[in-house]
C-alpha cells in the first residue's frame, strides 16, 4: 500500500511540474484525457481482482463437478463487463 501511494504521489508531482499554462481548451481536453484513462485503468483493476477471486472459486467448483463449466465461464466472463463499460467511457469522453 505504501508503494502505491509513493507512485500516485510521484505521477501527481510530475503531472505538476510539467504543468504548462494553458488555456481552457487544452485544460478540458487533458482532464477528459486523464477521466478515459482512470476509465479504463480503474475498470481494468476491477476486472482482474474480481477474476482472480471467481476463476479460483469455478476452478475449485468444476474439480468437483465438471457438469457445471458452463455456469462457471459465465460467472467467470461477468466481471469482464466493467473493462468494456470503461471503454465505452473513453470512447463518449473522447468523443
Amino acid at each position: 500500500m505504501k508503494k502505491l501511494a509513493t507512485i500516485l504521489a510521484a505521477f501527481a508531482l510530475a503531472s505538476i511540474a510539467f504543468a504548462q499554462e494553458a488555456n481552457g481548451d487544452a485544460l478540458v481536453a487533458g482532464l477528459k484525457a486523464i477521466g478515459a484513462g482512470l476509465a479504463v485503468g480503474l475498470g481494468a483493476i476491477g476486472t482482474g481482482l474480481a477474476q482472480g477471486r471467481v476463476g479460483s472459486a469455478a476452478a475449485g467448483v468444476i474439480a468437483e463437478s465438471p457438469e457445471k463449466f458452463g455456469t462457471m465461464l459465465i460467472l467467470f466472463v461477468i466481471p469482464e463487463s466493467l473493462v468494456i463499460f470503461g471503454f465505452v467511457g473513453m470512447f463518449i469522453l473522447n468523443g
